[in-house]
């Protein structure tokens, strides 16, 4: 009897909480020319699950020593990438690839440079549990969370549970399922005729650039060995399938905001997009699983310039200042 005496405070605490439970919903306005995009049916987007991921994604907890975020690594002003050429975890711990756009992730099929995590949700587990990114546990997260009366309000008011992994996972994932970015001056046909003239180049059958960073995302989503090296330190796609054939295939980035998101390659090895597009010219290293698009070409220098001014005119300002996504 003392027991379950005790124990009614805590029903009605847990109860008068789950009574919180707002759940508003957050319709996603999707840019122009964009096809609505895939929700989960247990992470539908709602105010409160976007606010709880918003305050998640900016908030040390996450790492094992509360020395960096989310967003240490995903800087807005850089298209939620980090201007490095390798992500920087924990006590200075060096990641061994590029931090990659988070613009548009709503629609990624598979993510990580890999190709290897399906979801969102699974993705977020990812860089908690790196040890060279967070070096941290989600259980353990959960239980620092559940020590501040605050984030216990929000997560009953957005999944009417304590935070725990599903919480921490789709919060974060519904908040960044907001970052969308199709407001550039290509998306609203105001370029210049400097930059008509790069695009006709980028969407030609010399160049093929298209052929891997088409649709409207300006990816094909596929991982590709691009002919980076003859040989390479990280294997990529291989890490996964133990497949010969994916070693250094890498999951082709979004050229969206493409000016704001060097350096390149998956190790950050290139600093311009100058060199980037010298690296195509070349026709690249012939490595064996170098995808068969990559022949190479001739431009001059204006061409090059004008293919530059083309990828420059992918910025999306608005994307990169939208006062919604500030912590």
């Amino acid at each position: 009897m003392k027991a379950l005496v005790r124990f009614l405070p805590l029903l009605c605490i847990l109860s008068c909480e789950v009574d919180d439970q707002i759940n508003t919903p957050f319709h996603l306005l999707v840019p122009k020319g964009f096809p609505e995009a895939n929700i989960p049916n247990d992470n539908q987007l709602t105010i409160e699950r976007i606010n709880l991921g918003k305050k998640l994604f900016y908030d040390p907890i996450l790492s094992r020593d509360s020395s960096i975020s989310c967003n240490s690594c995903h800087l807005q002003e850089f298209a939620f990438t980090d201007a490095n050429p390798t992500s920087i975890g924990i006590e200075g711990r060096l990641g061994k690839r590029n931090a990659m756009s988070l613009a548009n992730v709503a629609y990624a099929n598979f993510l990580q440079r890999e190709s290897g995590v399906p979801t969102l949700e699974m993705q977020v587990l990812v860089p908690i549990q790196e040890h060279n990114e967070m070096d941290f546990n989600i259980v353990a997260v959960a239980e620092k969370m559940n020590e501040d009366p605050h984030y216990r309000k929000l997560s009953y008011e957005a999944y009417g549970k304590l935070p725990d992994a599903f919480v921490i996972t789709r919060a974060i994932a519904a908040f960044e399922r907001t970052f969308l970015s199709g407001n550039s001056k290509y998306d609203t046909n105001q370029l210049n005729e400097s930059e008509q003239r790069g695009m006709a180049l980028f969407f030609s059958d010399s160049l093929a650039c298209s052929s891997c960073h088409g649709t409207f995302l300006f990816t094909n989503q596929q991982p590709k060995n691009n002919g980076l090296y003859v040989q390479y330190t990280d294997s990529g796609r291989y890490i996964l399938t133990g497949l010969q054939e994916d070693i250094g295939r890498f999951k082709t980035p979004t050229l969206r905001n493409i000016e704001l998101t060097s350096p390149y390659m998956h190790d950050g090895s290139i600093s311009s997009l100058e060199e980037v597009i010298a690296h195509y010219e070349s026709g690249g290293m012939n490595h064996e699983n170098q995808s068969a698009m990559l022949k190479g070409f001739t431009l001059t220098i204006t061409e090059r310039e004008e293919l530059i001014e083309f990828l420059n005119s992918l910025t999306d300002s608005e994307f990169t200042q939208n006062a919604f996504f500030k912590e």
